[in-house]
């Protein structure tokens, strides 16, 4: 095989971080999906693999320099072909090969011991969009790392916006045997067209009409956990406020979930009703009530 070095186009003290860049953008450039698929294209990056293993970190590149080392002794060592027999000068003394050879492996070994150590590879940071009812009810989704492997994330009931979730030994890979890095992906929930979140609990503005409000009614209302029956006591104004207990979303302990609170909102016909405004002109309790008295004490 050839020096691996070479075959990824880095120098012999290039760091993790360089080898590993180098290994990703050749095998971006040989994969099928950029260049096609061959004979040679699949030979040539099954050699690049093969270099990467021997370099990916300072363990594997010990080995390599060792095992480099262990090959120039035995080249070394082999018996030289020899075609003339010249005696040695009296005055020369007498060269010690395998003394040479020895001491450069061992100088090598302690030199590559010397730069071992030990480290947590790095956290990698992630975002991931959900919905409002997503975030709610909890979900199951996709994230895409950047090495390109794609692995499902739990999202846990009662998500909150800017929430993380740590994926434990998805992060960078750990140097000297170390644990690898984690994945820490933050959470961006988006708005919902009618629900508002404060805590645990929901809000809503329920639109109600004149006889509703005056008469009572049961009316359907929507939750987070799916639609229920509300009662909307007689004589109702806009602005009242009912409480669905337990109807909001889960507490971040999971013993719990909070409320949700509906607020009234009296909404009147958009077209003109004349008897409607019949009723109101001759309702004579209806002209005597004053709402504003308040501003007035004041």
């Amino acid at each position: 095989m050839r020096d691996p070095y070479e075959i990824l186009g880095v120098g012999p003290g290039a760091s993790d971080a360089d080898i590993k860049a180098a290994y990703r953008r050749l095998a971006k450039e040989l994969h099928p999906d950029t260049r096609g698929s061959s004979a040679a294209l699949h030979a040539r990056f099954q050699e690049v693999t093969a270099a990467y293993n021997q370099l990916k970190d300072e363990s594997a590149r010990r080995r390599f320099e060792a095992e480099r080392l262990s090959e120039a002794i035995r080249q070394r060592s082999r018996p030289q072909p020899s075609f003339e027999e010249t005696p040695a000068p009296a005055s020369a003394a007498p060269a010690d090969t395998g003394d040479d050879v020895f001491s450069e492996l061992f100088e090598g070994i302690k030199n590559a011991g010397k730069r071992v150590f030990r480290a947590r590879g790095e956290d990698h940071s992630y975002r991931l969009q959900i919905t409002f009812m997503e975030a709610a009810a909890g979900a199951r989704k996709r994230v895409k790392l950047g090495d390109g492997r794609t692995i499902e994330l739990a999202v846990p009931p009662g998500m909150r916006d800017g929430g993380k979730i740590r994926m434990r030994g998805q992060g960078g890979e750990g140097h000297g045997g170390a644990a690898a890095g984690d994945a820490i992906v933050t959470v961006e929930v988006a708005e919902h067209p009618f629900f508002i979140r404060q805590g645990c609990d929901i809000h809503l503005t329920l639109p109600v009409t004149l006889p509703e409000a005056v008469l009572g009614a049961k009316v359907e209302v929507p939750t987070v956990s799916g639609p229920v029956t509300l009662t909307i006591p007689a004589g109702s104004n806009s602005g009242t406020r009912l409480r669905l207990k337990g109807k909001g979303v889960a507490e971040e302990d999971g013993k719990g979930r909070g409320d949700q609170y509906i607020t009234l909102s009296l909404v009147l016909p958009e077209a003109p009703d004349s008897a409607l405004k019949d009723f109101a002109a001759s309702w004579a309790e209806g002209l005597k009530h004053n709402p504003r008295k308040a501003f007035s004490q004041n």
